[in-house]
């Protein structure tokens, strides 16, 4: 991937950012590996970190790698856990070892990087169509914790679908998190006819210039007709309201010429890594 020095000066800056320590922050507990993070994000899916693999390769980082592995099968529970490399990591070999230590490469995402005010416009709905962000009423008065439970397992229900796979969220669990900790956390829905057709959330890093648009879904049967582009919006001007410069997304096929009509820069790839304890 031929980057352009500002996009380079994004990659950087995401890099220097989110990787590491920031992107496990919220995890429910961490240990270290030098130079890896482990995280549990909750008892049936792990995660691995980490800014760089500071030049470990060949047998060292086969012994790095089967060391993850002996650590998350031994001392968790987990079913599965992620291994995130980066396209512009290295060693260039790092997934050829991950897959002879039996991982599975995922589908390949594009990290979006742009400005918040890139994608902060307002934009039309079709007729019908609702949006909202969840946990509270129109007027900002905050929902009971079993009605945000609620909609949050319906937010889920409807990722499920469409991604064709199952989540490891707890809707309760997540739930808990959108209400005490409102100014980090956030999650979105476009709604039709009482249905959840579309979803998204917003996470911003504390410490960082940054917030992550995840967990993007449409319905197939409401695809093509702006709704995704207007829930992202809303999600852009909710973090420009509290001082985030850039927003980062890890976009499929369908979600990146959206990212990309608004200005976004794709910086590197990413590829999830799994291992699965029944593999």
């Amino acid at each position: 991937m031929q980057l352009t020095a500002h996009a380079l000066a994004l990659r950087d800056a995401y890099d220097a950012q989110l990787r590491g320590h920031a992107e496990v922050g919220t995890a429910e507990t961490t240990s270290h590996d030098a130079p890896l993070a482990r995280a549990l994000f909750s008892s049936e899916f792990g995660f691995v970190s980490y800014t760089s693999l500071d030049g470990i390769e060949g047998i060292a980082l086969d012994a790095l790698i089967a060391r993850t592995i002996a650590y998350f099968r031994d001392s968790t529970e987990v079913s599965e856990f992620e291994w995130k490399t980066r396209g512009h990591d290295l060693p260039a070999d790092l997934t050829d070892r991950l897959i002879a230590h039996g991982f599975e490469a995922q589908e390949v995402e594009s990290v979006m990087i742009g400005e918040a005010s890139m994608l902060a416009e307002e934009r039309a709905l079709p007729e019908g169509v609702t949006l909202r962000r969840i946990g509270f009423n129109a007027d900002g008065t905050q929902l009971s914790l079993e009605e945000v439970t609620h909609d949050v397992q319906r937010m889920l229900d409807m990722q499920e679908l469409v991604f064709g796979q199952p989540h490891h969220q707890d809707a309760a669990e997540y739930a808990t998190s959108l209400r005490d900790r409102p100014e980090l956390v956030e999650a979105w829905v476009a709604e039709a006819d009482g249905e959840v057709i579309c979803t998204g959330r917003l996470e911003l890093v504390a410490g960082t210039d940054f917030a992550g648009l995840w967990g993007g879904a449409t319905r197939e049967d409401w695809r093509g007709r702006g709704i995704y582009r207007a829930l992202t919006a809303a999600r852009a001007r909710s973090a420009e309201a509290k001082g985030v410069i850039y927003l980062n997304s890890d976009s499929t096929d369908y979600s990146r010429p959206i990212l990309e009509r608004s200005g976004f820069l794709a910086v590197t790839t990413t590829t999830p890594y799994i291992w699965r304890r029944n593999a």
